[in-house]
């Protein structure tokens, strides 16, 4: 055996959602729409963003990051999901299930330090605003971006590079729709208790930072509005506030409950529910609460479409 490679398996088997089998096709156009509708949402804003002047501000630039991530990070696990809803097709590659558990990891990540970047872009923005110009300069935002994503694989390698190296004898059906950690783990015949731990102390490294920094900088961000004279401006900043928080809220929660973990969750039919939230329902719901609600957008739009072609 100390010729053969560590790993027997070759494959995996995606099952999905087999308590559910009478219910595919439902599935199947169910997360369809939302798929199709979460990828127009986002080239929607990248594309308005982009060609709209009065939107190259860092707020929108961070924006337009956020909305080609989510693209990416659905676009990880949903296709798969679809092809196994539709044709059966449930068998993924070793490698092809290493690089989609990367991926998402990697991405999902990504998220963690972008949504502090915008969040502390906020907070410049509304208890700064003098020096905002001066220090979210484009250079700044460009350097704050790059760093969110590279952070993100960096944060992702290690726990990626040592599952790789983990035995999995059989058998090979993963109790979920996409190659996730927990049951990942649970499938392998070698001790795990190692990576379980690095991986729950690099998760609760990445949320822990990125949440406390996101939250000191809404804290200081509602304190400042609160002594904001007058009730229609109080009311607007609060509202805009309280949106964010809304998708912060459900991001964090969910993946905090999903990594921060210090054991593999054994309960699949919840792992796998929560999965869905922020997997398929979070990056349908961001476009909406972050952009397609914020008038700037929808002014920007608007003038885009009645802008007159010529042939």
């Amino acid at each position: 055996m100390s010729n053969h490679s560590n790993t027997l398996v070759t494959e995996f088997i995606l099952l999905g959602f087999p308590e559910l089998c009478h219910l595919q096709g439902l599935l199947f156009g169910l997360f369809l729409t939302i798929y199709v509708v979460t990828i127009l949402e986002n080239v929607v804003i990248v594309g308005t963003i982009s060609a709209s002047r009065q939107l190259h501000m860092p707020m929108y630039f961070f924006l337009a990051n956020l909305s080609v991530l989510e693209t990416l990070y659905t676009t990880v696990t949903v296709p798969k999901l679809l092809a196994g809803l539709l044709a059966g097709a449930k068998a993924i590659s070793f490698s092809g299930c290493l690089t989609q558990l990367f991926l998402f990891l990697s991405l999902g990540s990504s998220e963690c330090f972008l949504l502090t970047t915008m969040a502390c872009d906020r907070y410049v923005a509304i208890c700064r605003p003098l020096h905002y110009p001066v220090i979210m300069d484009s250079r700044l935002c460009l350097h704050l971006a790059i760093s969110a994503w590279l952070g993100g694989f960096l944060a992702s390698f290690v726990s990626t590079a040592l599952i790789s190296r983990l035995r999995f004898c059989g058998p090979n059906v993963l109790n979920h729709f996409f190659c996730d950690v927990s049951p990942l783990l649970q499938l392998s015949c070698s001790d795990t208790a190692a990576i379980e731990m690095l991986d729950f102390v690099a998760a609760l490294a990445v949320l822990a930072t990125s949440l406390t920094v996101t939250s000191i900088s809404y804290a200081r961000i509602l304190a400042t509005v609160l002594r904001i004279p007058g009730g229609a401006g109080r009311r607007k900043a609060f509202s805009t506030c309280a949106s964010h928080l809304v998708v912060v809220l459900i991001f964090y929660t969910t993946t905090t409950f999903m990594y921060a973990r210090p054991h593999a969750i054994s309960s699949f039919d919840l792992n796998k529910l929560v999965s869905v939230i922020y997997s398929v329902v979070t990056p349908l719901l961001n476009p909406i609460i972050y952009c397609l609600r914020n008038r700037d957008i929808r002014e920007a739009l608007t003038k885009l479409l009645q802008t007159p072609r010529f042939s």
